[in-house]
């Protein structure tokens, strides 16, 4: 199977010591959740072309150069003149992430319908994070997606940071579910955005039953929610939950672990799509052994392969 990720690639700034109040060091990272994505597909083995917008700037530069040494191909990236967006990283005293962005007139969201290619048909197309709502690029991408030939999947990652109110993300996010459905596609949430979603939609607060309900509303093939340490859960219409629970580490932080997640599952289920509970391992696994490093560093196969044997 061939993969296409599309959505930001960014730079996340990651807070090292605290050396005064004059000055302090960061580590500027190869981040964003579709390029994470991208990265986990690539180091697993799979086929795999990155579509994003991004800078010549020495951001972009060090972005590009991250793409290329994991072996994630080129030929829907767009390269820019815009500025590499940031997202400024704060980590609390269990290591989990929470992130303030930088994007205005940056390279992620200022996508023309002419600067995108369809992907090869039959291949696998999956979009996300803040590129299914910010504007202006939001319904470009829409409209590109709507009429890809092939399976799809979307990761909605909802950042409320960016959009707080809860009404308005999901009119953002219904017209997705709306094309998801008709490509039969792969939703994946975490119980958090689930909440959240269900609560702008006028429901209650229930992520598995607003999962379970969108999927037979929308026709989604499968819904995919990760409920933090306690593992994840897949839903299809008519059928029971299949539930995989957590692994017990020891947390570096929690960035790319979604990311890695939904990239070690795509890997798996595309290639096995009768074998949930496997798929749903696989991705709990790999999304374990990104957590116990700092930063989003995606195992690869033969990493994930020796963590499963053990």
């Amino acid at each position: 199977m061939k993969f296409v990720v599309c959505g930001e690639a960014l730079v996340d700034l990651v807070p090292e010591t605290q050396c005064s109040t004059f000055a302090s060091t960061w580590q500027a990272q190869s981040a964003g959740g579709p390029m994470n994505t991208a990265i986990a597909l690539a180091r697993l083995g799979e086929n795999v072309e990155f579509c994003g917008r991004i800078s010549r700037d020495d951001f972009g530069r060090q972005i590009a150069e991250h793409l290329a040494d994991n072996h994630v191909g080129a030929a829907h990236l767009v390269r820019t003149d815009d500025p590499t967006s940031l997202a400024v990283v704060s980590l609390d005293e269990q290591g989990k992430a929470s992130y303030a962005f930088h994007f205005s007139g940056t390279s992620n969201f200022g996508w023309g319908a002419e600067e995108l290619t369809a992907p090869a048909e039959g291949s696998w197309l999956h979009v996300a994070s803040l590129a299914l709502v910010v504007p202006p690029s939001n319904q470009v991408l829409l409209e590109w997606a709507r009429n890809h030939r092939g399976p799809m999947s979307i990761d909605v990652n909802v950042r409320p940071t960016v959009i707080p109110d809860r009404q308005e993300y999901w009119r953002r996010i219904q017209p997705w579910f709306e094309v998801l459905g008709e490509h039969a596609g792969v939703l994946k949430a975490s119980d958090e955005d689930l909440v959240f979603l269900a609560r702008g939609a006028g429901m209650e607060p229930d992520p598995l039953e607003a999962a379970r309900r969108w999927s037979d509303q929308f026709g989604f093939s499968l819904a995919v929610t990760t409920l933090g340490p306690d593992g994840a859960v897949a839903q299809r219409t008519g059928q029971p939950d299949i539930t995989v629970p957590g692994e017990r580490i020891e947390l570096a932080d929690t960035i790319g672990a979604g990311d890695t997640f939904m990239g070690a599952f795509l890997r798996a289920h595309a290639n096995d799509p009768a074998d949930l509970a496997g798929s749903l391992q696989e991705a709990v696994v790999a999304s374990a052994l990104v957590c116990e490093r700092h930063g989003a560093q995606p195992p690869t196969g033969a990493e994930l392969s020796d963590r499963l044997r053990r």
